[in-house]
């Protein structure tokens, strides 16, 4: 997608240099672009001890099998400001490095919340709050400490100087939902509460908590998952056509889908946590912490009225999916489907995990003398008819932060009306219902999120 863009950045500060966030993540979208040209200076900044040499080699060892020249062209690059967060003199330094030839440096905070407002008020008093700041979710743990993150940001930057990052949403396959939507306009007709009965979006994962448990106990799945990565998939599969691709309008027209939204019914909600959960390392003992759940919405919309937007997600499931599916309304009358049967619905659905496909499911006749029918899939992996899987999600985000192009990062209102929609499912103190590793969740789940 083609945007106008701000002020092109060449200086890229990132804070949490050390952290395993870099290691894993951002060295290598860091190399991917350098592949691809893009080669910002990369200036580090973090509280453990080491200089430009020991920061080099650990990139060279993050990137130890990736091109040589590369990652040498990489290193070549960073710079290494050793400090503490909170001590003035850490940005003073860092003021020193960045130079006042840079008009629009980028702050990439890969550190935690709690550290934002010390982070936000050194580079405001080193005069380097004149570029951008682009920080990791989450955005806080509630509505509440939200709306606080985002006044702590706003005391020294303007919100279009805010980039909210969420790798989830540079994936390919998400950005394929919003080009899918608006470049047929054969959709346009039927994409409404008239055609359209039901809505489904699963992210199953078959791994469980992999280690993280002093991590996850405190999060949880409505918090990881939900009330970021799923509700912007809905936004996207729901809004009104923008009146371009600029990075306002897309927004704004994202936030009216999570303004018309209802908050989280918890009688249409089912919290579960997989067997074994308890014994995790860094769990609780009685943890009430959910691994699994499942939600019903609904957008009081002239579009969407009374069309239920369904949720399931969790680990320790069956399979790893993630998708959302569309439910069309069957015909009206008994037609085709063979003793007073109604012919099946036609589906269409969007994978992004485990592959890149997009199937339509749709009725056609049985072989035989009889006008019986039966589903048949329509389908193509994206991917592979279009060539690829595009730049890793990191590196897209990255490159637009440079850019200015904030078309995929998240807005304060988007952010705040999130946590509107879910805040009356955290934290609810309801025991959560176990479920056995390798299925689908509570059986109770069934009856707000069928599988479909």
């Amino acid at each position: 997608m083609n945007s106008p863009m701000k002020d092109r950045s060449n200086t890229l500060i990132l804070f949490g240099i050390t952290g395993d966030l870099a290691y894993k993540k951002l060295f290598p979208a860091l190399y991917e672009l350098t592949v691809d040209g893009i080669r910002p200076r990369v200036i580090g900044v973090a509280r453990s001890e080491g200089n430009d040499k020991t920061i080099r080699a650990r990139v060279r060892e993050a990137l130890a099998h990736h091109e040589s020249a590369h990652v040498e062209d990489l290193v070549s690059r960073i710079t290494y400001v050793q400090g503490d967060y909170t001590g003035s003199e850490t940005y003073e330094r860092l003021a020193e490095v960045v130079g006042d030839s840079e008009p629009v440096p980028v702050s990439f905070l890969a550190i935690p919340p709690a550290l934002f407002d010390d982070v936000a008020t050194g580079l405001a008093g080193a005069g380097l709050d004149r570029g951008r700041i682009v920080v990791e979710k989450p955005f806080g743990r509630d509505l509440g400490s939200a709306k606080e993150l985002n006044e702590i940001l706003h005391r020294h930057f303007p919100e279009d100087s805010i980039y909210r990052i969420d790798h989830f949403l540079g994936k390919e396959a998400v950005m394929n939902l919003l080009v899918f939507r608006f470049a047929n306009a054969m959709l346009e007709g039927v994409w409404n509460r008239h055609h359209i009965s039901r809505v489904t979006i699963t992210m199953a994962e078959s791994f469980d908590i992999a280690g993280r448990g002093g991590f996850y106990d405190e999060v949880g799945a409505i918090r990881d998952v939900v009330q970021n990565h799923l509700l912007q998939m809905i936004a996207l599969l729901a809004m009104e056509p923008p009146i371009d691709e600029a990075a306002d309008s897309l927004r704004v027209e994202k936030v009216k889908v999570l303004r018309a939204m209802r908050a989280g019914d918890p009688t249409r909600s089912v919290r579960g946590q997989y067997l074994g959960y308890l014994d995790e390392a860094g769990v609780a003992p009685n943890s009430q912490t959910e691994t699994f759940v499942a939600m019903e919405l609904f957008i009081d919309s002239w579009r969407w009225s009374g069309v239920p937007f369904a949720i399931r997600a969790g680990k320790a499931m069956a399979e790893t999916i993630t998708e959302a599916v569309i439910e069309f309304r069957p015909p009206p009358t008994a037609m085709f489907g063979g003793a007073d049967k109604m012919a099946g619905s036609s589906i269409l659905r969007f994978r992004m995990k485990p592959d890149n496909a997009i199937t339509l499911t749709m009725q056609a006749k049985t072989p035989g003398d009889e006008m019986v029918s039966a589903p048949v899939d329509l389908s193509v992996d994206y991917g592979e008819a279009l060539g690829g899987s595009g730049p890793d999600p990191y590196e897209r985000l990255i490159g637009d932060a440079l850019d200015g192009d904030a078309r995929l990062f998240a807005h304060q209102d988007g952010v705040e009306q999130s946590w509107r929609i879910v805040d009356t499912l955290l934290d609810k103190g309801d025991p959560v219902l176990q479920y056995s590793r390798g299925g689908w969740g509570p059986p109770e789940a069934n009856a707000i999120s069928p599988m479909t």
